[in-house]
């Protein structure tokens, strides 16, 4: 099992979890073997070494690879096959992947190596290890894999490295390979039988993408119903759409939830209080569907999770080596499908909360469905503008999300000849979830912007406590805007609040933990 001591993680290539993963790619932790895969990467390497010597043909361990998988390779040139296999598929393009990225996916195929079943030898798994806890970072592009047979190009790059070839980060520079080893005293590797293609036959780019998004989703999902709460006070809204009881008769765990952290953040409003008996008989969708439509995202999301921490503690590999009967079976656990289908289930869920955030947006900038609040939340309107042009770029990245949520995992292209005839295109699909979930935290901010602009125009009453939190954390970065002023700092300030999870916290802090 997966144990954090000290901030070191033990891993056995079972139990790894998405908040270890959080943990060594954002926060450095570092990462041991446990004892038992030790035994086990011993005992995989034995049965090859076994295969060896007794001239038995298994693929890729004296083979040739993908359509060449018919090719038996002489023993004098193994090792040459396997160097070959990393320089040949090193094909990827644009631009690199960032550390945190780089850091999970390193973890990722140390932990797939770590069960045995790959069948490579406990010095490569160590020095892999050994790269990542000295911070050794491959230089690894984000394009070129088609998600079958695995993230091959993409952990081509990664394993250059380890042999001396490639480019890595070191300290922050971008140094050769074979210079990053050397300054981190870490010995480079010749690769034996089987290891080349255990290096890169895997999903581990796809899901190491997968699970930073994922958890970042987590927190992203919370905030939104943060936000639309503040949005929800100050458009006046009615908090009987938020009832316990009406979620209870459509009791989706993701509806539940957002329904009880909106009302806990407006709670106690005064704002709402004043309105309350009006002969406003029930709000826009937009406001009074809130729960319904964060709550289908989280669902979407908890599934998501389900698979992501299903597939780090898998095994993708091809052939895959079984200890206990020192048996090599070939088939297809480096298809990419599952990955692929959540990461865009993911995409079309975060759109959704995109879509409805704008819809708020507009209805406080709007002063023909705000009906209390200035045109454009700014005095003297016609010499200002004010927020008019926030609407527009929300609007803008909204449109964006829309191409970007398109279903990657629906094409396939086939490859090496048509042996790899149908691909998943799993990491193309990560990526694009990845760019949506941007776009969100910035519409999220330019709706956090004008809610709390909103606000300063209603300050004779009091908001909701959760509101009230927002406010006073909003206003130390950002002021009111009395008169016109560039807004993309602004915008820019409070979607790093949004990413790093500081709205929550704050509010966590004061509130509760939310739902």
């Amino acid at each position: 099992m997966s144990v954090i001591t000290k901030n070191v993680v033990t891993i056995d290539s079972k139990a790894l979890t998405i908040n270890d993963v959080v943990n060594i790619a954002k926060h450095n932790y570092s990462v041991i073997l446990s004892k038992n895969a030790i035994q086990n990467i011993k005992q995989g390497r034995e049965v090859v070494e076994k295969v060896l010597l007794e001239n038995k043909t298994v693929y890729g361990v004296n083979t040739g690879f993908g359509a060449f998988c018919k090719e038996t390779i002489s023993k004098e040139n193994i090792r040459q096959l396997q160097k070959n296999l990393l320089l040949s598929h090193a094909t990827g393009v644009d631009k690199p992947f960032d550390e945190e990225t780089v850091r999970a996916i390193m973890l990722l195929r140390a932990n797939t190596l770590a069960g045995g079943n790959c069948g490579v030898r406990l010095e490569l798994v160590q020095t892999l290890l050994d790269m990542l806890n000295a911070g050794i970072h491959p230089y690894i592009p984000q394009k070129g894999s088609v998600g079958a047979s695995g993230d091959l190009a993409p952990l081509a790059h990664m394993a250059l490295v380890l042999i001396g070839e490639g480019q890595a980060y070191y300290r922050g520079n971008l140094v050769p390979g074979k210079e990053a080893m050397k300054l981190a005293n870490i010995k480079t590797l010749e690769l034996e039988a089987k290891e080349g293609l255990s290096l890169i036959n895997g999903t581990q780019v796809m899901t190491g993408v997968a699970a930073l998004i994922t958890h970042k989703a987590e927190i992203i999902m919370k905030t939104a119903d943060i936000i639309s709460a503040s949005t929800i006070d100050v458009l006046k809204g009615s908090d009987a759409a938020f009832n316990k009881r009406l979620h209870e008769l459509r009791p989706h765990p993701g509806q539940l939830k957002s329904a009880d952290n909106i009302s806990l953040i407006m709670k106690n409003s005064q704002i709402r209080e004043s309105h309350r008996g009006c002969d406003h008989v029930q709000d826009a969708y937009s406001m009074r569907c809130t729960p319904q439509v964060h709550g289908a995202s989280r669902d979407t999301l908890a599934h998501v999770k389900k698979v992501i921490e299903i597939e780090i503690n898998s095994v993708t590999d091809n052939p895959i080596l079984f200890l206990d009967t020192e048996e090599f079976l070939s088939g297809g656990n480096f298809h990419g499908q599952p990955v692929a289908l959540v990461m865009d289930y993911l995409g079309i869920a975060l759109s959704e909360i995109a879509n409805i955030s704008e819809r708020r947006t507009e209805r406080m900038v709007n002063s023909k469905l705000s009906e209390h609040l200035p045109p454009f939340l700014v005095k003297d309107g016609g010499i200002n503008s004010g927020f008019m042009i926030t609407q527009y770029t929300a609007a803008s990245l909204v449109s964006e999300n829309k191409v970007l949520a398109h279903p990657a995992s629906v094409d396939s292209i086939p490859t090496s000849a048509n042996q790899e005839d149908h691909v998943s295109m799993g990491t193309i699909a990560a990526r694009k979830a990845r760019e949506i979930l941007s776009n969100i935290e910035y519409v999220l901010a330019i709706e956090l912007l004008c809610a709390m602009q909103a606000l300063d125009f209603m300050r004779e009453l009091k908001s909701g406590d959760g509101v009230e939190i927002i406010y006073k954390l909003v206003r130390e970065k950002v002021p009111y805007l009395d008169k016109d002023r560039p807004l993309y700092t602004d915008i820019n300030i409070l979607k790093d609040m949004i990413s790093s999870g500081v709205v929550l916290k704050k509010v966590e802090e004061q509130s509760g933990e939310l739902e």
